[in-house]
This record gives C-alpha cells, structure tokens and sequence, in this order.
C-alpha cells in the first residue's frame, strides 16, 4: 500500500515489531485507561480549551472513554475505533465506525463535517499517518483543532520503529512533522501538559494545529 513519508524519514520507520493484523489484535476489548488519572486530567483540560460547548467532534482512534470534560455539552461526538464492544460502551459518543486506518485511511464522513478532533495516546500506532492527517483535515471546518496527546506508554509491538527511536522532543518534532507533510494544517503548536511535579505521574504531551 503506498504512502506518503515525511521528510528525512526512511521507509522502515513504520514497521512495527507486529505485522499481524491489526484486527486480531485488537479483537479483544481492553476496558482499562493506558495513562494514570493525572494525565487524564491533563487531556481533559485540554479538550476544555480547545473544544467549545456544542462542538461536532471526531473521536479519532476512540475506545470506551473519550476523557471529554463532563460538564460540557457537545451537539455530537462521534467515535472512529477498532473495537466494537469498546466503542459500544462510550457514553460520550452519539454515533460509531469500526475502521483500522492502518488498512484504510479514508474517513467516512463529509467535507467540513466537525468542529474539533482528537486523536489521545494512540499517534504512535499509525503506519500511515500522513494519509490519514490528510483526510482528517478535509473532514474538519476551516479553523477547527486537532488535539493529538501522548505520553511515555504505549503497546510497544504496535508502535512504529521511528516512535521507539526518539525521546518525547522527538515524538512533538514527529508529529508535526507529519502535519506539515499532510499539508493544510497551521498553528501547530507543541506542548508539555506534563502534571507537576514531574515523576509522579505519566508525563502528557500534545500537538494541536488547525485545519
């Protein structure tokens, strides 16, 4: 399957140490949260900041919970994801698809059809990840935000060689990278929303741009 790579990066930098289907992996529901409760709050402050009250929102790469402040209301939240039990049991998420993007990149929803997308501790997963910035942009409104969070942990035989090869400066440098290779993304900024004091939580970072 051809895809776009990113500047200075060599083909093998998406393989991961797993080439099995990404669907066997994940046929099993994981009902746990893969960062502490520190770090969740952290995410969850940032969706405050970025996603206004009765925002369209695009849970992209969803599992049972969505770390959405509770208090705030959103016209709908729809959840993109690889296991169904999980995604079933989102209270947060109006509607659901089941799609590994790592075989299909394309979203199946309309041009400018959200408001804000969040994409939380699961960029290191994606094999494709330009492909797939590309047609997120195209489904959120001129402006909108992407939210992308990412801490220290991960499932390591899924994530790309290139995420195991760097340290957290280079996961933010990574991730912007892939933006600017997707094309139509500016104001990214990259950020440590890591809680304090440092050691006593998982550390959160994050990349947000706007489409």
């Amino acid at each position: 399957m051809s895809q776009s790579l990113p500047p200075d990066l060599p083909p093998g930098a998406f393989r991961r140490l797993d080439e099995t289907p990404d669907a066997e992996f994940y046929r099993q529901p994981r009902f746990v949260t893969h960062i502490d409760d520190r770090a969740i709050a952290a995410v969850t402050q940032l969706y405050r900041e970025y996603f206004p009250a009765q925002s369209a929102l695009l849970d992209l790469m969803s599992s049972w919970v969505s770390h959405l402040p509770p208090e705030v209301a959103y016209r709908r939240v729809v959840g993109l994801g690889m296991n169904e039990q999980e995604l079933r049991a989102n209270p947060r998420l109006s509607r659901y698809v089941v799609q590994d993007l790592n075989q299909q990149h394309a979203l199946p929803f309309q041009d400018a059809e959200f408001n804000g997308a969040a994409i939380c501790v699961s960029i290191d997963y994606l094999t494709q990840p330009v492909e797939v910035l590309r047609e997120l942009r195209r489904v959120l409104e001129p402006g909108a935000p992407v939210v992308v969070t990412f801490s220290n942990r991960c499932f390591p035989s899924k994530a790309i060689a290139a995420w195991h090869a760097l340290d957290s400066r280079g996961h933010l440098a990574l991730v912007r990278t892939y933006l600017e290779a997707a094309g139509g993304w500016h104001s990214i900024e990259l950020l440590d929303r890591s809680p304090q004091p440092p050691g006593r939580s998982d550390p959160l970072y994050a990349v947000v741009a706007r489409a």
